[in-house]
């Protein structure tokens, strides 16, 4: 489908097989246009679902929208093509990136989530504290039983990660009244944090943690970063989140704390295998809330991308440098 014919040619590629909430169609970037009305006129759109018209389109393409671009003699197919722009905020599945161009900046769209990842936060921490899991089990099986617990107010969190869901994260924390410790890759200080260490030095940190928040993007580094030893050096009765990737989070041995009862319960939104299968084991795990990939993600998401996308697209006709290049050594 074809929009409007200018000067710079802009394909927009979706896969009807994701949530609606990520999928881009003509009625959002109509919307977008109405927004935008002058930088829009600059722009010839083409949109595609399921690189049906893909091919055709990287023929002319100046600029793409496609969290899943094609990686074969991307060059050869798209000799025009001068910025690539992702839907979503992390790009493990895009890594390496030997098959990107030198001369193709990819951007990404963080800064999306940060609002709803606090929010998350904010109830994954008060349910978690107030043990609500183990208090709705008790209210399904009918049985009336009290769990008495302290206000979380004073209370330590370790945020694994502190990019736009980190620090989401920690102003969640800082809201209730929490101590804030931020692990990063660098260990630079940071104001929305009271103390940051380097992901080198996550050891030191984890027993004091009543909660920790994994908000890290998947990298080489990140993966299995929280193995069986660190999670068995949370303290009994500490409380789990992980809003960022399932490989960096040792699943089977944060299961097996929990049904020895050893911590206080977990949230987790992000599993290796999504839709998380029926005969999976943790539907049925102790104190184990289930989140199907929400925590992040707001209905006016794809909004928020196109609305990004044409800010950048006007420091590219201004020469100025885009925002949210992705670093390729980095993974983020």
């Amino acid at each position: 489908m074809t929009i409007k014919t200018n000067t710079y040619h802009l394909h927009l590629e979706s896969a009807r097989k994701r949530p609606i909430v990520f999928q881009l169609h003509q009625a959002d970037w109509l919307a977008a246009a109405k927004r935008h009305r002058a930088l829009a006129k600059k722009l010839r759109v083409t949109i595609g679902h399921d690189n049906e018209i893909l091919d055709e389109a990287l023929k002319t393409a100046d600029f793409m929208i496609n969290s899943t671009p094609p990686k074969d003699g991307l060059r050869a197919r798209a000799p025009r093509l001068k910025w690539i722009q992702t839907t979503s905020a992390g790009v493990d599945g895009l890594m390496p990136m030997n098959w990107l161009p030198q001369d193709i900046p990819l951007t990404n769209n963080t800064g999306a989530h940060g609002a709803k990842a606090e929010e998350s936060c904010l109830m994954a921490l008060l349910m978690l504290q107030s043990r609500l899991s183990e208090v709705i089990k008790n209210q399904h099986d009918h049985v009336w039983k009290p769990v008495f617990t302290t206000p979380i107010a004073g209370k330590t969190v370790v945020v694994v990660g502190f990019g736009d869901l980190g620090q989401g994260a920690g102003r969640a924390a800082k809201k209730l009244g929490m101590n804030v410790i931020a692990v990063t890759r660098s260990g630079k200080a940071t104001q929305l944090a009271d103390r940051v260490v380097s992901s080198k030095r996550i050891d030191s940190v984890l027993p004091k943690a009543d909660f920790v928040i994994v908000t890290t993007p998947l990298t080489e580094e990140t993966r299995g970063l929280i193995n069986r030893e660190r999670i068995n050096r949370l303290k009994p009765g500490a409380g789990f989140v992980n809003i960022g990737r399932s490989p960096i989070v040792d699943y089977a041995a944060l299961r097996e704390r929990l049904e020895k009862e050893a911590l206080c319960g977990a949230v987790l939104d992000v599993f290796d295998i999504e839709p998380l299968p029926p005969d999976s084991p943790y539907w049925t795990t102790k104190n184990l809330v289930v989140l199907p990939h929400i925590s992040c993600d707001d209905p006016r998401y794809i909004e928020h991308l196109l609305d990004f996308w044409f800010s950048n697209f006007e420091r590219f006709l201004t020469g100025k440098k885009l925002k949210n290049i992705v670093d390729r050594q980095l993974g983020y």
